[in-house]
């Protein structure tokens, strides 16, 4: 399958359609359990409170999925609800042998503490890759759940440049969730890497040593052409939205991409770049936790 089309400048590499490919791949695998190991895995996903975009999220999680051939299990609470109830809940996600992957849809209601939630998921059940232990093992190169955005940036990567040994990568954010994983599976490739961010003196000037520059600090459009080396990768994880003169709104990257795309040799787009491979990469990260937590070989 080609996931990346030649474009006056920059080649743009299509997340859509490889996380379409990682899906069905991910299908593959699961109906071979289902034949192999009588298992089909479980993805349990618990939102609280009515934000759309979480609406919308949770939905398309869900309807995902089941096209993956697994158990998808829902659970809707209202805004109201109090810290231990949430508590209660995933405790008994824990211990259904059902759930093979538990996911906390974030953000949070004020009244619940994030941390304390997310440190309540059983790390091997922890499919979005957040729990310190799961952030230990990362650091410490053992197996073990990966955050799903920068794992899905690394497979475009790995695809698309082929070995990252060697190669200057610039992560520009110091999120838990991108930036700081990002960085970590990057110099598991073996990369050189500097994590760059607000605080960063000259940051376009880190940025132009990069072959490969990761943007994901939440700012419209704030990558410029003369921050990036002629011919560097560029990966825009920022999902940002900008109103139009219609009075309506679009969504664009961290990067300028009409600008970037004059300069890079690859680049991701918004929407259609990393976004997609996010939910990709939790259904691979669930299918991956069903072995694991079995001590069952994952499908060739």
């Amino acid at each position: 399958m080609t996931d990346s089309t030649n474009t006056p400048g920059a080649t743009l590499i299509d997340g859509k359609a490889f996380a379409a490919t990682l899906r069905a791949e991910v299908a593959r695998k699961a109906a071979i359990l289902k034949q192999r190991d009588n298992l089909v895995p479980g993805l349990a996903v618990v939102l609280v409170g009515h934000d759309p975009a979480s609406e919308v999220y949770v939905r398309n999680k869900g309807k995902l999925t089941l096209e993956a051939g697994m158990h998808s299990f829902e659970h809707r609470l209202p805004d109201t609800t109090g810290q231990e109830e949430l508590l209660a809940l995933v405790q008994r996600l824990n211990e259904d042998p059902a759930v093979d992957g538990i996911l906390v849809q974030l953000p949070l209601p004020d009244q619940i503490d994030t941390d304390a939630v997310l440190a309540a998921i059983d790390p091997d059940k922890d499919v979005d890759g957040f729990h310190v232990v799961n952030a230990g093992r990362l650091a410490t190169g053992l197996p073990g759940m990966v955050p799903c955005t920068p794992l899905g940036c690394l497979m475009l990567l790995k695809h698309y440049v082929g070995d990252l040994s060697g190669l200057n990568a610039v992560v520009v954010g110091r999120s838990n969730i991108v930036g700081k994983p990002m960085a970590q599976l990057l110099l598991r490739e073996s990369c050189t890497v500097t994590i760059a961010h607000s605080r960063t003196r000259d940051l376009p000037a880190v940025c132009r040593n990069a072959d490969i520059l990761v943007a994901a600090v939440g700012r419209p459009q704030m990558v410029k052409a003369d921050w990036v080396k002629p011919g560097a990768t560029v990966i825009d994880v920022g999902i940002n939205r900008i109103p139009k003169e219609d009075g309506k709104t679009r969504l664009v990257g961290d990067v300028d991409f009409d600008d970037v795309s004059r300069v890079a040799g690859a680049i991701t787009p918004v929407p259609g770049g990393v976004g997609p491979m996010t939910i990709a990469c939790l259904l691979n990260n669930t299918l991956e936790a069903a072995c694991l937590r079995r001590g069952l070989a994952l499908p060739e």
